[in-house]
């Protein structure tokens, strides 16, 4: 088993399933994606840029997206902040909280960014 595949299992419920099918979708969203463990958290790489990550938190799931202010749509859904220059991220509390579409949206505009800044 790959170390991020460990940390996303290491987790409790239910933040374990939401962190599994939150990587299952971005592994859908984005096929040429590449999954990597870096500073203790899931990256994904799109042509060997970072592209996002999965963090939880005691209390949430982010799903931080390391080029977000760039991010055009659902900025009504990317939490920022002042200690967050550039990232921005998609947060969920409940599994409820998940919108497959919503998330599939910000996933395809942040690859298609990432491609641009290459």
């Amino acid at each position: 088993m790959n170390p991020a595949e460990d940390y996303i299992l290491s987790k409790p419920e239910p933040w374990r399933t939401m962190l599994i099918e939150i990587q299952a979708i971005i592994k859908h969203t984005i096929p040429e994606v590449d999954e990597q463990f870096k500073w203790h958290l899931p990256f994904y790489s799109v042509h060997g840029k970072m592209c996002c990550f999965l963090n939880f938190r005691k209390t949430f799931v982010d799903v931080g997206f390391t080029s977000g202010i760039y991010i055009d749509i659902h900025k009504d859904h990317l939490v920022g902040g002042e200690k967050r220059k550039n990232l921005r991220s998609l947060r969920y509390y409940n599994p409820e909280d998940i919108d497959i579409t919503i998330l599939q949206d910000v996933l395809r505009s942040a690859a298609t960014l990432n491609m641009k800044f290459r």
